[in-house]
């Protein structure tokens, strides 16, 4: 790979990351809970009272680690890139308020969809720079690849398991956790294969 792609590939990994995490921050404070990983950011957060990119740090550096010993093909510079700038990203949009509450309830619920639709855009423009997996990503291949497991039903089972610790150590469950595993998905699978093609040019 030439200097010019790698440069471009990091450039893409930097503004995906940098758009996910607004994303998850607008969709985050929108009040209608968050999406499967956020809900476990939030139980951490309140309980060791450090902020949500910090928890959010934490859960990755774990998941990262395991992945690491567990199957280390799914971990690669990019993998470590986008965890920096988006746990970052989410403190800084949380702490300057970058994102608006109102008190309509339907203005609060656009304000989720939006937030859940640009984080699965973002993520989909980091992944189509193809230089790793994202931590859970990668926690959720290095289990299925290396047992003969359906990835479809590793992830469903890792939901099921984030979801529960972080409700009960006090995060939101809501309908933004069941908005984000239904559309996604399909924003994010559309995205990558578009942003592969820009690459290319």
């Amino acid at each position: 790979m030439s200097k010019t792609e790698w440069t471009k590939k990091i450039i893409i990994i930097v503004i995906g990351s940098i758009i996910a995490a607004y994303g998850i921050t607008l969709a985050l404070y929108a009040g209608f809970g968050g999406a499967t990983l956020a809900v476990l950011w939030q139980g951490i957060s309140r309980t060791f009272h450090i902020s949500i990119g910090m928890a959010s740090l934490i859960v990755a550096i774990i998941m990262i680690v395991f992945s690491f010993f567990y199957d280390r093909s799914q971990i690669h510079i990019g993998t470590i890139i986008y965890q920096l700038v988006y746990s970052l990203c989410v403190d800084l949009f949380a702490n300057a308020h970058a994102y608006c509450t109102h008190v309509h309830l339907w203005v609060n619920a656009l304000i989720m969809l939006l937030g859940v639709m640009l984080f699965a855009v973002g993520t989909g423009v980091y992944a189509a720079a193809s230089l790793g997996r994202g931590s859970y990503e990668a926690l959720t291949f290095s289990l299925a690849e290396k047992n003969g497991w359906q990835v479809k039903a590793v992830r469903m089972i890792l939901d099921i398991v984030m979801v529960l610790t972080g409700v009960l150590l006090g995060g939101k469950f809501g309908i933004c956790t069941i908005v984000t595993i239904i559309i996604s998905g399909p924003i994010i699978q559309f995205t990558a294969s578009k942003a592969k093609k820009l690459l290319k040019k």
